[in-house]
């Protein structure tokens, strides 16, 4: 007969001797409440043994029904259903209280949301018609205790995950018996799954297990994001690619795509608002929007999606950075790909001219595009090395007025 040999230890300020036991089935749990061992089998049988296997000169068994007459004096026990037994070895007691579990099977009648009561915004009702008996046990001296039954609900919802809506499996737990629990709104069509309990998955068993039908979900959310799809005046090297918000100081102007990424088709309409010290500029209700920032500042994108039952609201920052010139003192236009323009860094121009003159005067070269710049050429020939003039006007988004003048040398 096999047999599976548990241990539980009990040590005070000394180390002092502990009950072996083993059982030819199941499983033992300890640390619960005024008991020392509670033994749960699936199926109790004439050949079903409780076995101590350490040593002792006097050993002896009691029910806790009858604590002076002893039952056995040999190492194991047929154990009943239901039953509290003490467990004497020379003086040391141990408690332990044996559960069937074959007499405490769960059976589900029926389980699902309830769709007639709550909005099913937030969260959603579930209804249990289950009979799950409660698992029990009681002390030495008749005090009773309950062990709690865990269930787990199973079913799917959407998870932003890697700039995408992804699908995901939830898990929730719930304690049997109950008519009813609430979980946290799904966002796509899902099935609800009840099954358990833990001592049938400790058991080794299949779970015990409900499924409902489909759910169509109410619940709405969103997670807006943006492209950047152009920069007309930009020397800040951004890369145009998705983001779940703007990076600060970004120069104007600035083209932004908005997306909304609501869980379609349950998200039914869409209102954007887009403002600037509390003062709307754009109301717009399309399911993406575009929108070309102009003026320095910090604007606040605001997406609101919804159904006939259900609304979420999540917003955007978006800094456009103050305006910005650095005019570089050198360039090296040897064709090694480094420094071989003679270019501006800026920030937020709206508009933008630079005149480069050689040392007598004479206009060399003029550019009205801060993305571009001088590369040392005049006209099809390369300018001499030595010190040119530059003059600068410029308008920044925040209204900002740039006359700047200085020299830039050209080395080669």
């Amino acid at each position: 007969m096999r047999r599976i040999i548990l241990f539980a230890c009990f040590c005070l300020s000394t180390i002092i001797a502990c009950a072996q036991l083993s059982s030819s089935s199941g499983k033992w749990y300890t640390n619960l409440p005024g008991i020392d061992y509670v033994f749960i089998i699936n199926g109790i049988t004439p050949s079903t043994e409780i076995t101590f296997n350490g040593t002792g000169t006097s050993i002896n068994w009691y029910k806790f029904s009858n604590p002076t007459t002893s039952i056995s004096n040999v190492s194991y026990i047929s154990p009943e259903n239901g039953t509290g037994y003490t467990l004497n070895v020379d003086g040391k007691l141990t408690h332990i209280w044996v559960i069937d579990y074959a007499s405490y099977i769960p059976v589900f009648t029926s389980f699902g949301p309830d769709t007639n009561t709550g909005s099913q915004c937030s969260n959603v009702n579930l209804l249990i018609d289950a009979s799950v008996p409660a698992l029990s046990y009681q002390d030495s001296v008749g005090t009773p205790y309950s062990l709690p039954r865990n269930f787990s609900i199973k079913y799917q919802t959407l998870s932003w995950t890697d700039g995408a809506w992804k699908q995901i499996d939830t898990v929730q737990s719930v304690v049997l018996p109950t008519t009813q629990t609430s979980v946290k709104a799904p966002y796509t069509n899902t099935t609800f799954t009840l099954s358990g309990d833990q001592y049938a998955a400790d058991l080794g068993l299949t779970p015990y297990s409900i499924t409902s039908s489909m759910y169509t979900p109410v619940a709405v959310i969103c997670h807006p994001t943006t492209v950047v799809t152009s920069r007309e005046h930009d020397r800040n090297n951004e890369a145009d690619a998705p983001s779940t918000a703007l990076p600060i100081d970004f120069s104007a102007p600035i083209d932004v795509q908005f997306l909304s990424n609501a869980n379609v088709p349950v998200t039914q309409f869409y209102r954007w608002t887009i403002s600037k010290d509390a003062k709307i500029l754009a109301d717009r209700s399309d399911k993406d929007q575009r929108y070309t920032f102009t003026d320095y500042g910090t604007y606040i994108v605001k997406l609101k999606v919804s159904n006939a039952t259900c609304s979420f609201t999540d917003s955007l920052v978006v800094n456009v950075s103050e305006s910005a010139i650095y005019v570089p003192n050198v360039f090296t236009p040897n064709g090694d790909r480094f420094n071989n323009e003679f270019r501006v860094a800026y920030k937020s121009l709206i508009s933008f001219q630079c005149w480069v003159y050689d040392r007598w005067g004479r206009q060399v070269y003029y550019w009205n595009d801060p993305t571009k710049g001088w590369d040392g050429n005049i006209g099809s020939k390369k300018a001499v090395p030595g010190a040119y003039f530059y003059i600068i006007k410029a308008l920044g988004s925040d209204k900002k007025v740039y006359k700047l003048k200085g020299d830039i040398n050209l080395l080669r």
